[in-house]
């Protein structure tokens, strides 16, 4: 390696790898973070974070008059809560507010052991703004009765009714279906017999304080945000990165979900879609206890309401592919990520079934992972087959290769015409050996995009990993070093020394392909780099690396038995006697005729540029 590919490499490298330090970062935005533990929406609905942890004050009869109007009734009461639950969910109601008080995820647990509450009433806050002819009137800060008891939720579900009077014969419904299993609330909003109803929509705020529920905060914020649905059925969301975001949108939504890295808060219209919505995410770095804050601002239309339309559905558990694939809400699977669109049918119609086909014979996740690999090369050894016969081919050709570059010396393009010629005469396609590689690379960016959003991984123990969702700490360094963090994975490092011992056997059996770049040194820098990116990557990924790796290795060992180079260089030979004896030979393949038209230009080119340089340096050929 001469001295200019060496500074090209340690080019690449500092490039590559100090990529996130040198391209500057948006600053996080001050004045929203300021504000995180209150976004005050309306002075009507500016107490609801007072209201919903049951620390307002009673109401005597004339402030209850001035602030509530004809719902001055229900503006006083006794808060009690209403425990309801399934085997999957544990869900507290209030009748302040009659509304969604705490949810409980019954099969998960923190990062650090704790019962995992998704929604907080000490952290989450609701506004349900109904407008009246005498001013606006928050519906969760009246107080509602209901007939439900706390319990178990039976074999065909249960309904709770919260309703306050507001008069006779009027009153305000919120109706709640729970499932015997399953995380879906159906909810129904109805205003019976109100009569001094104002005109607009009935707003719906929802802010949430989200917490912390794995051991990563920093990755944890950069997944933590806003999805939504538009009405035409166009997926957004807002940025996963650790900044503020806001969006004010123009057209009706569907649904939108407050997404933690592997849960989902949502909110589903069944009917009309919801208007007038708006979004923001709030980061604040000096906030260690809270990953972002949500909030989502939406209009309920009041015409379904009126007609006995107003029904809409909650979700609250597992962002998993599995569960939310099912009819919770148009194109709600797409709340998990699985890759770009080109990627995305690969995980969805190929590795997440056969994912969840292995699971249901194997417990442990690390051995699942291993099938899940040997199944992919299995289904790949064509491919990988393919390949190896073409380096064998061009191991082969090595001597002649050496010859052509002997005999044309340093000449670029007169090397790169004698070897095409080559390839032509014994029927050798260049690209043979590329095609299969390149092929497999979808596969590896697929997986990549993959195993960060596989819940399945979630707690799933393996060997010194105590969580293959996340990176495995095998040493803590207790403060950052740059490019490394303040870990280091063990997992990725026998995956970046594994691919450094495929890149060594590999080099063996690869003769060294012309050009200004060193490709074999470069197959030992590449893992390197790619240690220091995928450190805080999840151990099931980088396990996953390594262990293909391995089989890769031990894939082409027995394929290197089933291919005899001796047989190749005879079936070489015979080619290129064809072809000299005008037999016709191998077919020149598309790529082949149009490298030689573009090296035949390039030849021609370079002729002319001398003749012209000849002619302008000789006298007599000017006069000429």
């Amino acid at each position: 390696m001469d001295r200019n590919q060496l500074i090209g490499i340690l080019l690449i490298l500092a490039m590559l790898v100090g990529y996130q330090f040198l391209v500057p970062k948006p600053e996080p935005e001050t004045k929203p973070a300021q504000q995180t533990n209150v976004t005050k929406p309306t002075p009507s609905s500016a107490t609801a974070g007072s209201a919903t942890s049951g620390s307002t004050q009673p109401l005597d009869s004339v402030a209850a008059k001035a602030q509530f109007g004809q719902f001055s009734a229900a503006a006083t009461g006794q808060e009690q809560d209403i425990v309801l639950e399934n085997k999957d969910v544990k869900v507290t109601f209030s009748t302040l507010g009659g509304r969604v008080k705490d949810v409980l995820l019954k099969n998960y647990k923190t990062y650090d052991g704790k019962p995992l509450v998704l929604v907080d009433g000490r952290r989450s806050q609701t506004v349900l703004e109904l407008p009246t002819g005498t001013g606006k009137v928050d519906l969760h800060k009246l107080y509602y009765r209901t007939d439900a008891q706390s319990g178990a939720i039976g074999a065909q579900g249960t309904k709770v009714t919260f309703r306050a009077e507001v008069a006779p014969g009027q009153a305000v419904e919120q109706v709640y279906a729970l499932p015997a299993q399953g995380f879906t609330i159906d909810y129904d909003l109805r205003l019976n017999g109100l009569t001094n109803v104002g005109k607009g929509d009935v707003r719906f705020f929802w802010q949430d304080r989200m917490p912390q529920f794995e051991n990563d905060l920093k990755n944890n914020r950069l997944a933590a945000t806003v999805n939504y649905l538009t009405a035409d059925e166009s997926f957004d969301h807002l940025s996963e990165a650790e900044s503020s975001d806001e969006k004010v949108l123009e057209e009706p939504i569907r649904w939108f979900s407050i997404k933690h890295k592997y849960f989902l808060a949502s909110f589903i219209a069944k009917n009309a879609p919801l208007n007038k919505a708006s979004f923001k995410t709030i980061f604040d770095p000096s906030d260690s206890l809270t990953v972002k804050t949500a909030v989502a601002d939406v209009s309920l239309p009041m015409s379904d309401i009126q007609n006995g339309k107003g029904q809409y559905r909650f979700y609250y558990g597992p962002n998993d592919f599995q569960v939310i694939k099912q009819d919770i809400a148009p194109e709600f699977d797409m709340n998990v990520y699985l890759g770009y669109s080109i990627l995305k049918p690969i995980n969805k119609y190929f590795f997440v079934p056969v994912f969840n086909l292995l699971e249901k014979f194997v417990s442990n996740y690390g051995i699942l992972i291993v099938l899940l690999v040997v199944f992919v090369k299995l289904v790949l050894t064509p491919l990988t087959y393919k390949s190896y016969v073409s380096m064998a081919k061009m191991r082969v050709l090595a001597p002649e290769m050496a010859e052509i570059k002997e005999k044309v010396g340093d000449d670029m393009t007169k090397q790169q015409q004698e070897q095409m010629k080559l390839y032509q005469q014994v029927g050798v396609s260049p690209l043979s050996g590329c095609v299969p590689v390149l092929a497999t690379m979808p596969i590896l960016l697929a997986l990549f995009q993959l195993f960060p959003n596989l819940i399945e991984l979630r707690g799933k123990s393996f060997l010194w990993a105590p969580d293959l969702s996340t990176y495995d700490a095998f040493i803590s360094f207790g403060t950052t070093i740059p490019f490394v963090g303040g870990h280091l994975s063990l997992f990725t490092v026998l995956m970046t020394l594994s691919s450094i011992a495929y890149a060594y056997y590999n080099n063996q059996t690869t003769p060294q392909q012309p050009g200004p770049v060193n490709m074999k040194a470069l197959s030992y820098i590449f893992p390197v780099m790619f240690m220091f990116v995928l450190n805080s990557f999840p151990a099931g990924l980088t396990w996953y690396y390594f262990v293909s790796n391995v089989v890769t290795i031990l894939q082409q060992q027995i394929i290197r038995r089933f291919v005899d180079e001796k047989k190749i260089r005879a079936i070489l030979d015979e080619n290129k006697r064809k072809f000299a004896a005008g037999e016709g030979g191998a077919k020149k393949s598309k790529f082949q005729s149009y490298i030689q038209k573009q090296l035949q230009a390039a030849e021609d080119a370079r002729k002319q540029a001398e003749d012209a340089q000849r002619r302008a340096a000789d006298p007599k050929s000017r006069k000429k």
